[in-house]
């Protein structure tokens, strides 16, 4: 008895398709094809779940970043100054501390849009005080806020000791 030929003619060229798509093979039959193949194929997975790990671990270790300390970004606009903190935990007293530091350099808040419940997340728009003598830019007012978080901080560790 024959064997039966493929109903799908595309079927039959496919396997002879296998060798140039897999790495190292020179199979000649149908079945070390499809054994490359395979092999081929768990690499690949193998591949993509190292690929997912390391993806994973490095969100963890970013989320661990800002969930400590929260990130500070500061830009000069057309007119005034855009500030924006975040922290990915709550962080009871910072918004005082981070508005006095606005007082010290003589920013102005135009607006703020402030969340301090699940995460921290300042967003204000401030502009330089009339009376203010010396010119405020960007890293003056992120060094400010930097130096706000610390003094936040260490408020905070010996609040908690």
């Amino acid at each position: 008895m024959d064997s039966k030929e493929p109903t799908n003619p595309n079927l039959h060229e496919k396997p002879q398709l296998l060798p140039s798509d897999t790495t190292n093979s020179h199979a000649m039959t149908k079945t070390s094809i499809i054994v490359d193949a395979s092999n081929y194929i768990r690499e690949l997975k193998q591949k993509v779940e190292n690929l997912q790990q390391d993806i994973s671990t490095s969100r963890s270790s970013t989320s661990d970043e800002t969930s400590s300390w929260p990130k500070v970004t500061v830009k000069t606009l057309e007119k005034g100054i855009l500030v924006n903190v975040y922290s990915g935990k709550s962080c009871p007293g910072l918004l005082v501390c981070i508005l006095e530091a606005f007082e010290e350099v003589g920013l102005n808040v135009l607006d703020a849009r402030v969340s301090c419940e699940d995460n921290f997340h300042l967003q204000a728009i401030g502009e330089e005080n009339e009376e203010n003598e010396d010119s405020i830019n960007a890293q003056v007012v992120k060094q400010a806020i930097s130096d706000a978080i610390k003094i936040w901080e260490e408020s905070s560790n010996e609040q908690g000791e």
